[in-house]
């Protein structure tokens, strides 16, 4: 017998976000009827974190559960519920919690980002973040103890934004005070800017931009110029890090930590390394990605194809992607969304209100759907994930 004809191709999927779970589900659903490939995905949870709504679970509001085991079935992919602790490149061996090793012929890595709580220093001591389904709950209750109070959200991006306008709005009994070294909205169309403002000022959020927060105290922020903001509560939302576990292991990286990869996605320093998301330092024509679902689904789709590629002996192909959106809830009945070109610049496009809520909605429901689709493509589809512009790959073959 040859031992060698028959043995299964073993990919290592480290991550289960949208990215993580794009590629794994891709590549399973294609290769199922083959024998010849097995897909492990790795993850903590066994359940997919939403993180478009964690801002959503941070205040109380119960949100959809999907269940990691649910969307692989039928796939043929095996799921391992564990933390990555250890990356060996040289062996091709994952070690995860509680001390399996996993081994691999080929790994996706996309353990994705995390608050930067090293920034300054308290943040790990005092402050919240929305790192996962834990941490929001921690913070959902801690907003629910009866009282008042003042709950500094530190960071005025995006993630900041959503965050102070649905604790203001599920607890107006609390003094939302939402800090940071830009003014909220500040990358968009000043149309949309305008807007983001008006509804922080209608929810009661107190706004301070042009501010840096040098420490997180028990009580308070302290910034800068040496005032304190004190607080209650501290949300930390700015800035995020990636694990260190790909730069330990001898990957080639940024200054961020973030898997550099070619064209197709590829780890530069390591080709039978994947990289997708926000793990991953993406270079396009007009910079490196930053991290979204967005733009994570696609790089899990098309690390996928492009494998499959490899291994079948062919090039694979390029990846190309141009921003759509930037979709941003002002809580449950408002939001804005910024119509974006390619490069994530803003267009001067921008729905407001009650419409932009619901487009919202739509978009953050979308991976459910989206997944399933991925479950029933034939090994020779096309794909497009929801929401950007990139290259359509027709066929694995």
């Amino acid at each position: 017998m040859n031992t060698t004809a028959t043995r299964q191709h073993e990919v290592l999927v480290l991550g289960a976000g949208y990215a993580g779970l794009s590629a794994a589900i891709q590549l399973a659903a294609r290769t199922r009827r083959r024998g010849n490939l097995r897909v492990t995905l790795v993850n903590p949870y066994d359940t997919f974190t939403e993180r478009l709504r964690l801002h959503m679970t941070a205040t109380g509001q119960e949100t959809a559960r999907m269940s990691i085991p649910e969307l692989l079935d039928g796939t043929g992919a095996v799921f391992v519920r564990g933390w990555v602790t250890t990356v060996d490149a040289a062996a091709k061996t994952v070690r995860i919690d509680d001390d399996r090793v996993l081994h691999y012929d080929t790994l996706v890595y996309g353990l994705g980002s995390v608050a930067d709580a090293g920034a300054v220093p308290g943040v790990e001591d005092h402050a919240y973040t929305l790192d996962g389904p834990e941490d929001a709950a921690l913070l959902a209750d801690r907003l629910a103890r009866p009282g008042g109070g003042t709950v500094v959200v530190a960071g005025s991006g995006l993630t900041g934004v959503e965050a102070a306008a649905e604790i203001a709005e599920r607890h107006p009994e609390l003094q939302v005070v939402l800090l940071g070294r830009r003014e909220p909205g500040a990358s968009m169309h000043p149309k949309a800017r305008a807007y983001v403002d008006a509804a922080l000022a209608r929810l009661g959020v107190r706004v301070r931009g042009g501010v840096d927060v040098v420490e997180v105290l028990a009580d308070g922020v302290e910034l800068a110029d040496g005032t304190v903001v004190p607080a209650d509560a501290v949300l930390w939302t700015s800035g995020t890090r990636v694990p260190p576990l790909a730069a330990v292991a001898g990957l080639a990286v940024d200054e961020r930590g973030r898997v550099v990869t070619d064209r197709a996605l590829r780890s530069v320093s390591h080709p039978d390394v994947w990289a997708v998301g926000d793990a991953a330092a993406i270079g396009q024509g007009y910079g490196v990605m930053h991290g979204t679902c967005q733009g994570g689904m696609p790089t899990g789709v098309h690390a996928a194809l492009s494998i499959l590629r490899a291994l079948a002996g062919k090039e694979p192909k390029p990846f190309r992607f141009g921003y759509y959106h930037t979709p941003v809830s002002l809580g449950r009945e408002d939001a804005v969304v910024q119509f974006t070109h390619p490069d994530d610049s803003p267009r001067r496009i921008v729905l407001t209100g009650k419409r932009a809520a619901k487009y919202k909605e739509t978009v953050s429901a979308a991976p459910w759907a989206t997944f399933a689709r991925m479950k029933k493509m034939p090994a020779s589809g096309a794909f497009w994930p929801h929401g950007g512009r990139h290259t359509r790959i027709r066929s694995a073959k």
